[in-house]
């Protein structure tokens, strides 16, 4: 299993296949707390090789520095068939937030996790400037 693309963006969309996305970033820059953001999207790209095809559980956190939830976890699934000759497939994940409330300025962070088990940490630094 390969993560080749676990980002915070603007917008992501899939067409056919095509993770396209808009705007990555890793840091936000606020005046006052608590600070929304009114829209953002997550994406992920993950590629199994054929022997990991089948049922797959993925689990995305978004906690602060203390490791609260800044959002309810999303649980989900996804199921990978490799065709043919092919020896990887990929699948394409986005999940789209709307109206992010962060109280204070930290590292915040979104957690993946497949199957169980962690396999890629994001870091999103909040911060406040004046």
């Amino acid at each position: 299993m390969n993560i080749e693309t676990f980002l915070l963006c603007d917008a992501a969309t899939d067409s056919m296949g095509k993770l396209n996305v808009l705007g990555a970033f890793d840091a936000l820059n606020t005046q006052n707390f608590p600070f929304v953001l009114p829209q953002c999207s997550v994406a992920v790209r993950i590629r199994l090789q054929r022997i990991e095809q089948g049922a797959h559980k993925i689990t995305i956190h978004f906690i602060d520095d203390d490791g609260k939830f800044v959002i309810p976890p999303f649980d989900g699934g996804f199921e990978m068939n490799v065709g043919g000759n092919e020896r990887s497939g990929v699948a394409n994940m986005i999940i789209n937030l709307q109206n992010l409330n962060f109280d204070h300025a930290g590292e915040y962070a979104l957690v993946l996790a497949v199957d169980g088990k962690e396999i890629s940490r994001l870091p999103l630094q909040v911060r406040k400037i004046s």
